[in-house]
């Protein structure tokens, strides 16, 4: 539980970067689950970059595959700061992500436990694990805050 909770800082820090900059607070860490080393960071781009898809998954998959040379990321655990939307958990599944590890629930745009569920249809050929809660109260709060300024 000691490095879920550092990497699950980790990604904190990039939703903070974020919410300064204007945008959603999600941040993502992307680690070799083997040695524990942090391949890649990042957070929510989608106003900087004009670009709908830049979310930090997305984001941190796509430095993740340069980084290691390769489009599948087999023994890669994904630390991300909200559940993943069900394009996110789509591109999880497609980059074979070993493990995934969020923080707070979405029960309005999720698509691991809530929504369409995305790791449960059979057109996903890869199946992560996935571990929802983790410092659940402090990305949930950074969250709210964020929204509670916006209106």
């Amino acid at each position: 539980m000691k490095d879920q909770n550092k990497y699950m800082i980790e990604a904190l820090e990039g939703a903070k970067m974020a919410a300064a900059q204007g945008e959603v607070p999600v941040g993502a860490v992307l680690v070799n689950g083997l040695t524990g080393e942090i391949i890649a960071r990042a957070f929510n781009c989608t106003e900087q970059n004009n670009d709908p898809t830049a979310h930090a998954e997305i984001l941190v998959i796509r430095q993740g595959g340069k980084v290691l040379g390769a489009p599948r990321l087999v023994d890669c655990d994904l630390y991300v700061t909200l559940e993943p939307c069900p394009m996110c958990a789509a591109a999880i599944s497609f980059a074979r992500i070993r493990r995934l590890y969020y923080g707070a629930y979405d029960p309005k745009s999720g698509g691991v436990e809530h929504g369409p569920r995305m790791f449960s249809h059979a057109a996903l050929h890869h199946l992560p694990e996935f571990y929802g809660g983790i410092h659940e109260s402090e990305c949930g709060a950074l969250m709210t805050e964020f929204f509670r300024t916006k209106r």
